[in-house]
């Protein structure tokens, strides 16, 4: 059995009883990466010598250190700096990248927690895609059937922990890239309230969508990790002052009295049969273990979709205009003039889809088009967020499908643009709204891939969120459930 089959709360009991070592722990992530990631592809950089020689000292400091992540192995999404190791945003733009300067804010967290960075994780390029097949290195594969994507942009963050090559990762979500994957993977994946966690470290892809949070096996090590990670930070501007529970206590099992919302714009058209009855399943199972539900309306979902490409591309295009291959990064050779090398080195350094991103984001904040596009994108977002804010007036939280279907093949929708971005259709509301959301595992495919169940709190109410989640978690075994390939090892 693969000890990380275990819990981070068990994996530590362990190692302050030293009946396993730090460096047992990362030596069998190494050995795992090794076995399956010629499958999986969802590491970009492993971090071997600087790991190795951080476990041999918290080897030696075993028994006499309380910190809270001491000595678990985790994975970092590529697009969360980290000081010395390379970092990409799985782009060739940042290809050369190989000694940032600085941590981010989520990674000196890690580090004061003692936990071990095993390495950098593969993603779609900017956070700008819903497959992981827009990274500019190797598309990432789904642990459960290799022909099949992981999800995206945090492919990588959740086939690592699915295929039992890492006990837990931390990723990004603008629109659903943390929960889409985790979906698709079978694994546990929160998108905190906008501002729970500090963005200072992550590069940009839309500043007032994109989120860091946890993917994790288990809704009680997720509630772990985010312990961690939350907190104000004086560093980001748009980092919420507001007091970081211990979530780990939300988990009583107890969901007795719990309101719960269901949408009926998310069981609509469009949403795969087997996906819609995983989804009823789930709310029976709520019945049964003491919560009511009750079908609302969130009229103004409809419009998520072109709501959010339009802000986040003109967020992208902002944020993006700093790769120009003057300070770091891709730098064009043999060119004639300042203008020329701007001009081909962001044509060289940057992929198909980032390049619709920009265009389409550069278009919608040029003159003439700004109160047409962008004023008005902004004004349906106020009233998504209102949307919520009057359901949670009456519920609890939210509940339906993360995704709506299950992962799909890889190849299968990369040439089709508007059927890939309609796979986040269910996630990118949460963002626009800034709420906290979850996927929990709830069920399986007849091919045999994961369906997730989303669920949904109020503003800075993640408590609430992980108490529902876990609650569903303990009273079924999909969680439970390993690939062939990956999780426990054959």
């Amino acid at each position: 059995m693969s000890l990380f089959e275990h819990s981070l709360k068990e994996l530590q009991e362990k190692l302050n009883n030293k009946e396993i070592s730090v460096t047992q722990l990362v030596e069998e992530s190494f050995n795992r990466i090794k076995e399956v990631d010629g499958e999986v592809q969802a590491f970009l950089t492993l971090n071997e010598e600087a790991a190795r020689a951080q476990a041999v000292e918290l080897d030696e400091q075993r028994g006499n250190d309380d910190a809270k992540l001491f000595g678990l192995p985790i994975g970092v999404k590529d697009n969360i700096v980290t000081k010395g190791l390379r970092t990409t945003a799985g782009s060739q733009f940042l290809s050369n990248f190989h000694d940032p300067l600085y941590d981010a804010t989520v990674v000196n967290k890690l580090n004061d927690a003692k936990s071990v960075i095993i390495g950098k994780l593969n993603m779609d390029e900017f956070a700008m895609g819903s497959s992981n097949e827009n990274s500019s290195y190797a598309s990432a594969r789904n642990p459960w059937n290799t022909d099949y994507v992981p999800g995206g942009s945090s492919g990588g963050s959740a086939a690592a922990v699915a295929a039992g090559e890492v006990p837990y990762s931390l990723g990004s979500d603008t629109g659903g890239s943390i929960r889409q994957p985790a979906a698709y993977c079978g694994v546990v994946g929160l998108k905190p309230t906008y501002g729970r966690v500090s963005r200072f470290g992550l590069i940009a892809f839309a500043s007032s969508l994109d989120q860091i949070g946890p993917i994790t096996r288990s809704v009680e090590d997720n509630a772990f990790l985010l312990e961690t990670i939350a907190g104000h930070d004086d560093m980001d501007s748009t980092s919420a002052n507001v007091d970081v529970p211990k979530y780990t206590e939300a988990l009583t099992g107890d969901v007795k009295g719990l309101k719960i919302a269901v949408p009926k714009e998310y069981l609509g058209e469009g949403v795969d049969p087997e996906v819609k009855e995983a989804v009823q399943r789930a709310l029976k199972q709520y019945e049964e273990l003491g919560a009511t539900w009750d079908e609302v309306s969130l009229p103004h979902s409809k419009y998520a979709l072109s709501t959010y490409y339009l802000l986040s591309s003109s967020e992208a295009s902002a944020n993006l205009a700093r790769f120009d291959g003057v300070r770091y990064g891709k730098r064009a050779e043999d060119v004639e003039n300042m203008l020329e090398m701007f001009k081909r080195s962001r044509a060289e350094g940057f992929g198909d889809e980032v390049k619709r991103r920009i265009m389409l984001g550069t278009f919608a904040l040029s003159s003439g088009y700004y109160d047409a596009y962008y004023k008005k994108a902004q004004q349906v977002r106020t009233l998504i967020k209102n949307d919520f804010e009057k359901v949670f007036e009456e519920y609890d939280v939210i509940v339906g499908p993360t995704t709506p279907t299950p992962a799909f093949k890889v190849g299968q929708n990369i040439e089709d643009p508007m059927t890939m971005y309609a796979n986040d259709i269910l996630t990118i509301p949460v963002n626009l709204a800034g709420v906290p959301g979850i996927s929990v595992p709830c069920g399986f495919s007849e091919k045999g891939l994961p369906i997730g169940l989303q669920i949904i709190g109020k503003h800075f109410d993640e408590s609430t969120v992980y108490r529902a989640a876990h609650a569903f978690e303990q009273a079924t075994d999909f969680h439970k459930q390993r690939p062939s390939l990956g999780g426990a090892n054959a």
